[in-house]
This record gives C-alpha cells, structure tokens and sequence, in this order.
C-alpha cells in the first residue's frame, strides 16, 4: 500500500448518511486537535497497544528521512485510553489529509468513564503500509526520533506532547514513558 491513503479512506466509509461521527485518538490526536469538533471525552478501545512503529514521512520525518510516530497495534487483553471527539463528517476531508501517510480508518466500540459506548472511527497503520517501520528497542526508536525533523516539527516535540497529554488523562504508557526516559538521557549528555 502507498503512503497516500487519503483517497482510500474516503472510499472505505460512506459517511454521509451520519450526523456525527466519533473519532477515537491515541496520538497527535490527543494534543493537537486543529478540526471543529461538537464533543470531546476519555475513552479506550480494547485489544489494542499504542507503538512508535510508523514512519512519518509527512509530518515529523521526511521522505529521505522519516521520523517515528504511533500506530496501533493488536494486542490481546490490553486496553489503550485516549481521547474521542464527536466531529460532523464533513471534518474527515481534513482529518483523511493529516493521517494520510499509510493510515486506514476502520470503526471499533470505544468504552467512556461512565460505561457507556459507541462505535467511532479510529485511523490505523497496518504492518502492510510502505511508511511502517516496526518493532526496535526503546533506545534506538528514541535515538531516531531525537533526529527527526520535519514540516511538523521536531520528532521529540510529538514524543514530549503526547506523553504530557497522556499524563493529563491519567495514562501513563510503559511504551511511551520508556522512549521518553530514553530520549531525556540522550538530551542531558
């Protein structure tokens, strides 16, 4: 599949029969919410770990030298927590261009602190995307995003948002947590 899947993801779901349609974000997401939303709330899927194990030609990297950002992967038995946000469907047009470097949205049940759910959609880079970069320790994967730079910035300030987002909803991610100790050793030398 070709880094480009923004016009795949406006072929995968018709939304205009929705009013409203939930968005589920475990990233970027969390932080950086520049698209109108009608509601926004704490929510997590099931079977599902957040990893930086997708390339970010785009975004926080370049073509020549893609930085490291989130994907989801499948995980048995885990939960991860993030934010939701009810959008018009008219916000995917933009959403479909910011997450278009080897992401596919797919709809998932999302669970809110009051237990209540409903089915949102949740963008996802799948290990068959030209832009996925895999499994690497901690070390290394904080090595390359302390290099990484792009039209978005620099690699560490997505790393150092999310985490700080993170903490703000309570969640504390070992996979996350761990790049980050990694990256503020290699920051104090």
């Amino acid at each position: 599949m070709s880094h480009d899947t923004s016009l795949i993801n406006k072929q995968r779901q018709d939304l205009s029969t929705f009013e409203s349609v939930w968005l589920f974000g475990y990233g970027s997401l969390i932080y950086k919410v520049d698209f109108p939303y009608i509601e926004r709330k704490p929510a997590t899927i099931s079977g599902w770990s957040r990893r930086f194990w997708q390339g970010s030609h785009d975004h926080r990297g370049t073509p020549e030298s893609p930085g490291r950002v989130l994907t989801l992967i499948e995980t048995p038995g885990e939960t991860c927590t993030g934010m939701a946000y009810r959008v018009s469907p008219a916000v995917f047009e933009h959403l479909d261009h910011r997450e278009k470097n080897g992401y596919l949205r797919f709809f998932t049940p999302m669970q809110f602190q009051d237990g209540s759910q409903e089915d949102g959609l949740v963008y996802i880079a799948s290990s068959d995307n030209a832009a996925f970069l895999g499994e690497a320790p901690l070390d290394e994967i904080a090595t390359h995003i302390a290099k990484s730079r792009g039209p978005s910035g620099d690699n560490s300030e997505y790393l150092l948002k999310l985490s700080d987002g993170l903490r703000q909803l309570g969640v504390k991610d070992p996979h996350v947590e761990g790049i980050r100790y990694h990256l503020e050793m290699l920051q104090a030398t």
